[in-house]
């Protein structure tokens, strides 16, 4: 019965996704007398945690009923006052906890109050769902860099478009759904400044009765040669834009992109490029806690260089393009031996459609 209620649960958290950023996703249901009498999660930034919710929707007095949290209840106060008050205040005789929470700061506090106050604590029911579930707060709250997705849609023979850049449409409708929302689930998208000059993309959430917000626009440009008229820029006063660059860049440019709304974020080079580990820290200090990469080849290279991807998604089409000078998913320079090949580890497979999602995690 604990797996089955954390279950529900974790179904409930994850309706936070990309709403709660850079907050975790968390969801509690109250369950007494073998019947659940309340439920809740955390339904935005800001907004009350899921113990909370689950407490004021209970149909009944919570007093002796045990709770059923995905993550621990927080201890501190910060944007809301302490769970852990509302909980030993509600009378809840027993706590039952996924995970602990992940931030060295308070991990452990919230179940050693809980305990001190007469409350039955049991922790690790569905750890591993419930690890997965935020894996992007893990190594956001653990490192304060983002949490890095590096997604790409390929055919068969590994082209991601032709040689003239015809790339409309490898994949089929379900998975660029997929992507979308995915989208939506990371708090920015991250591409190169070649991928907005051959495709000029919007990198917005385009989804049927989207109410969210879209993810921030990280635009990786080392001399900003980013055209004004681009769509991207076009709509900077509108959504949140940020062009990475370096000091290589002219300045009147910078004048001009910021006064279309583009916020310009000058970092340090390396190799002549802008400084990908230095872009992660400065996005991290700026509360985004995750990347969804959808660069082209040279960026998706230089990004696994950098170390900076900790996990990938690559959708792969029933299709062949042939042709040498037709595009792939990752290029750069390449490894110089099979055995400096970036290695994926914890693959999962995926359909939709006609359509396979390879998803796994790279290898430290």
């Amino acid at each position: 019965m604990d797996t089955k209620y954390m279950k529900r649960a974790l179904s409930l958290a994850e309706k936070g996704a990309g709403f709660v950023n850079p907050n975790p996703m968390v969801g509690a249901i109250i369950v007494k007398d073998e019947k659940i009498i309340g439920e809740g999660y955390h339904k935005y930034f800001g907004g009350n945690h899921a113990e909370v919710e689950a407490l004021a929707s209970a149909t009944e007095n919570p007093k002796d009923g045990v709770m059923y949290v995905t993550l621990e209840p927080c201890s501190h106060f910060g944007k809301t006052p302490p769970c852990v008050n509302a909980i030993i205040e509600s009378g809840i005789k027993k706590v039952i906890i996924a995970m602990l929470d992940p931030n060295p700061i308070v991990s452990g506090r919230g179940v050693e109050i809980l305990k001190n106050n007469g409350i039955e604590v049991i922790t690790g029911i569905l750890e591993d769902e419930a690890k997965k579930l935020n894996e992007i707060f893990i190594k956001y709250i653990t490192s304060k860099t983002p949490f890095c997705l590096l997604k790409s849609a390929m055919t068969l023979d590994g082209k991601i478009a032709t040689k003239f850049s015809d790339s409309k449409w490898i994949t089929g409708t379900l998975s660029r759904e997929y992507v979308h929302r995915l989208r939506h689930r990371y708090a920015a998208i991250m591409v190169g400044v070649n991928t907005v000059l051959v495709d000029n993309p919007q990198l917005t959430v385009r989804i049927p009765g989207f109410k969210g917000k879209n993810p921030v626009r990280v635009i990786v440009d080392s001399r900003c040669k980013i055209p004004l008229d681009a769509n991207v820029i076009k709509t900077a006063s509108q959504i949140k834009t940020i062009v990475a660059t370096t000091d290589m860049a002219d300045t009147d440019k910078i004048e001009k992109l910021k006064d279309f709304g583009a916020e310009i974020v000058i970092l340090p080079t390396e190799n002549e490029r802008v400084s990908l580990s230095n872009l992660m820290k400065k996005l991290g200090s700026m509360d985004i806690d995750s990347i969804l990469l959808e660069g082209g080849g040279t960026l998706n290279y230089s990004c696994l260089e950098a170390g900076i991807v900790d996990k990938v998604n690559f959708f792969v089409a029933p299709k062949i393009i042939g042709g040498h000078l037709a595009k792939t998913p990752v290029e750069g320079d390449g490894v110089p031996m099979i055995m400096n090949a970036f290695s994926i580890k914890d693959i999962s497979v995926h359909n939709f459609g006609e359509d396979i999602l390879i998803e796994g995690y790279v290898k430290n």
